[in-house]
């Protein structure tokens, strides 16, 4: 019993405590890759079995053109996203650091993806001016770190 309150002890100072915390983060962090990897190709691979279906099935009188169109938009702008934020998992783990650079960037694709894919007839004005707003906001978010940046 004594040798398991002095393990304790022992792990319980900073300097063991913290570095058990570093190496459960880096290990998460390369699940998290892993996963998204995986992510990654199954949604490769849904893009192509898309394309291959439209392509084989395509009608050129269709009017849906457009609709299957913005569809497969949607689906590489999810790769786009999958791979950025693969990205900011690789740059944590080099630097043990989270670049703020990099999530902004992710979050806009990621509003751009959404204004991208959007049905303007079936929504709502204020949604269109929340989804303006945000890209307003990130991109200045954007300015302002990479300005920053080049100046340091």
């Amino acid at each position: 019993m004594r040798n398991l309150f002095r393990k304790i002890r022992e792990y319980s100072k900073n300097d063991n405590f913290l570095h058990i915390v570093e190496n459960l983060q880096v290990l998460v962090s390369k699940l998290l890759s892993i996963a998204m990897i995986v992510l990654i190709l199954i949604a490769i691979a849904d893009l192509v079995v898309f394309i291959i279906n439209k392509l084989l099935t395509w009608n050129f009188n269709d009017a849906s053109f457009n609709k299957n169109l913005f569809t497969a938009f949607g689906l590489f702008l999810n790769i786009l996203i999958a791979l950025e934020i693969l990205e900011n998992i690789t740059a944590y783990l080099r630097k043990s650091v989270i670049h703020v650079e990099l999530v902004i960037a992710t979050s806009l694709i990621a509003v751009a993806r959404k204004i991208i894919i959007l049905d303007l007839k079936n929504t709502e004005g204020l949604k269109v001016i929340g989804l303006g707003v945000a890209v307003l906001s990130l991109s200045i978010s954007y300015w302002i770190i990479r300005s920053n940046h080049h100046r340091s």
